[in-house]
């Protein structure tokens, strides 16, 4: 067997520079490229293998967290055909990367981390940057990535990548079990030189299969779809990444079941399709939330059913109601005690439409979805033109954005009030037009993610809402659409606090405290709450220019004090070259109601507020709707 003699981490990235994958008979490069910082723990490894590579491109970013992100928005751009590499140097560096590490592997999505680690051979010890422990020398940093990673391995010899890289291969490019992968690196084993077979360096093409469920499992669904009377499709991110949009039309068309979409299977239908009854749960709108609950069949189409979708186990209120679970992993297949139907969502689709031809809900049940989603579109309407004054409502900003949009045009968000307002609110046209990190409801997750989301469809407008906290959180990423030029369009929202919280807060009776962007009150020794009036708070606001920060960072920037400023800068920002921030003040208390749902946020059960008081009481009382699917 010829071989080759290089270092580990130029084996390392020699192997991942020839993986490809393949899905439909279209194949795929599986890396785009490596994101990294570099340190003494990977610079003259991984880094020196980067350099000698140029044909396995190297992105330059500002955080650590934030290029994991950037990784994981593409991969969800690309259905999971194609990530990028993270490498880091040991300690601070690696530890930044496990909240982007967590949000991937919760929202299924591959994404390859390669930390640097601790001296192998440990006579150095303890190096910079090395966290000790009393109880083991084989023990760092990157363990904590144990938890948030689909696989972990650290590599102590150079030659254990032969097989650790095609592990991490399996896992990466597994439907059901993708997610964070990480191979932690000692530093000095990264230079370390091996006679690796060339044989590890061939190109390799990894299948992504459809695999079908249970030919029993299916006629047994189609049995207990048929004797139905109010069944509902609740379609998860499954129905995006198996590009069964088009499958789930067709069922839904032949049949006359609606259907409600969570968070990230929003998109699975377009808005405008009659049985699309749009968001579900917590978010949801009033006609998917009442169907829901009156339904006696629930089929959930690669759907984890989150507390939002099941608005803590309320949603679900018919007492004979059963599930069926379409979903490539067993783990969510087999929720509430549901028919299982372990397979690749497109593939089961077109299975169970054969098997129900000639079977459709009553006239009735499907003219009452029409006329939901008709009255929904009218509520959008009437949110999206309320002419509030002094300061526009986050729902108008939405709607302006929206409807200036194309078709094409990608709208990215993450955390705050903006994924729940956009969940009810934002009109999807195709199924890659609407990206949002709820998974883990990330802040700090919107630039970066657009980073990527424009990284895999640069014929696409992407469109980044962001309020004032996760800007705040992390807004450097600007600076890399900068180098990179890549241009984002990013719609930066100011409240001057966090508006999602300080509405939770209000809703439980404690006032919005510690969610308010003021001076603290010499007279109490507080930050002002929400019993402050919003006339007599305006002389405490921070001094804070988010919009000078953003033009500091190389944006361009407009700013809109209203919603016809809105629209002209919307126009502007898509004749300008590159990234192009529009800064916007809405009115922190102007929401967008929830519509026929509850979400389980416990309460004080005594406290000295009589506000408090009477949302216990009321949270009492509602809790009692929460119950188990056992049937």
């Amino acid at each position: 067997m010829s071989t080759l003699r290089i270092t580990m981490a130029q084996a390392i990235i020699r192997f991942l520079k020839n993986q490809y994958v393949e899905r439909d008979g279209i194949e795929h490069q599986f890396f785009a490229g490596c994101f990294g910082i570099f340190g003494h723990g990977n610079v003259a490894g991984i880094g020196q293998a980067l350099q000698q590579t140029p044909d396995f491109k190297y992105f330059q970013t500002r955080n650590e967290q934030a290029m994991v992100h950037t990784a994981a928005a593409f991969a969800k751009m690309k259905n999971r055909l194609s990530t990028f590499v993270c490498t880091t140097s040991i300690g601070p560096g690696a530890t930044n990367m496990i909240t982007g590490a967590a949000g991937a592997t919760i929202n299924r999505l591959p994404v390859l981390l390669l930390p640097g680690d601790i001296f192998a051979q440990r006579k150095v010890a303890p190096v910079l940057q090395q966290l000790e422990v009393p109880f083991s020398q084989d023990f760092s940093a990157n363990d904590c990535f144990k938890p948030v990673s689909r696989y972990w391995d650290r590599i102590n010899r150079p030659e254990q990548v032969i097989s650790a890289l095609p592990e991490a291969m399996r896992v990466l490019t597994s439907p059901a079990d993708t997610g964070s992968v990480t191979l932690a690196l000692p530093q000095d084993v990264q230079a370390e030189a091996f006679d690796y077979p060339e044989a590890l360096f061939a190109k390799r093409v990894w299948t992504i299969p459809r695999p079908l469920p249970d030919q029993g499992l299916l006629e047994r669904a189609a049995t207990q779809i048929r004797a139905s009377t109010s069944p509902i499709i609740v379609a998860g991110g499954g129905v995006i990444y198996s590009e069964a949009s088009a499958a789930l039309a067709e069922l839904a068309d032949q049949t006359g079941i609606p259907v409600g979409e969570t968070q990230a299977g929003k998109g699975s239908l377009r808005y405008d399709s009659p049985l699309n009854l749009g968001a579900i749960g917590v978010t949801g709108t009033f006609g998917a939330n009442i169907m829901a609950r009156e339904a006696d069949l629930v089929i959930g189409i690669g759907t984890r059913y989150s507390d939002f979708t099941t608005a803590s186990k309320t949603a679900f209120q018919n007492p004979n109601v059963r599930f069926i679970n379409i979903n490539i992993a067993d783990f969510d297949a087999h929720k509430h005690s549901g028919l299982p139907l372990t397979g690749d969502a497109r593939a089961t689709l077109q299975a169970l439409t054969k098997l129900l031809e000639g079977w459709s809900v009553s006239v009735e049940y499907r003219a009452r979805s029409r006329q939901f989603n008709l009255d929904w579109d009218a509520e959008v309407e009437r949110i999206y033109n309320l002419g509030h004054e002094p300061l526009p409502s986050q729902g108008e900003v939405i709607g302006t954005v929206n409807s200036f949009s194309d078709e094409k045009d990608v709208l990215l968000c993450a955390a705050g009030s903006a994924p729940g307002d956009l969940h009810k609110l934002w009109r999807t046209q195709d199924p890659k037009g609407y990206h949002l990190e709820y998974g883990y409801s990330c802040m700090g997750y919107e630039i970066a993610g657009g980073l990527g989301a424009k990284m895999a469809s640069p014929d696409r407008e992407i469109y980044v809402i962001v309020g004032d906290g996760s800007y705040l959180m992390m807004a450097q990423e600007i600076v890399t659409s900068i180098q990179e030029d890549i241009k984002l369009i990013i719609i930066l929202i100011d409240n001057h606090g966090f508006g999602s919280i300080g509405a939770l807060s209000r809703s439980i009776g404690s006032e919005g405290f510690g969610t308010r962007y003021l001076y603290r009150d010499e007279a109490n020794d507080q930050i002002p709450d929400d019993s402050v009036p919003f006339s007599d708070a305006v002389e405490s606001y921070l001094p804070l220019d988010l919009a000078k920060n953003a033009e500091s960072l190389g944006a361009t920037v407009l700013r809109a004090s209203s919603i016809e400023d809105l629209k002209n800068a919307l126009e502007a920002a898509k004749e300008q070259p590159c990234t192009t921030v529009i800064y916007v003040e809405t009115d922190r208390y102007a929401g967008v109601p929830g519509y026929e749902s509850w979400w389980d946020v416990p309460i004080a059960e005594v406290s000295e507020v009589e506000s408090v008081r009477q949302a216990y009481a009321d949270y009492s009382e509602a809790k009692k709707r929460e119950r188990y699917y056992l049937k």
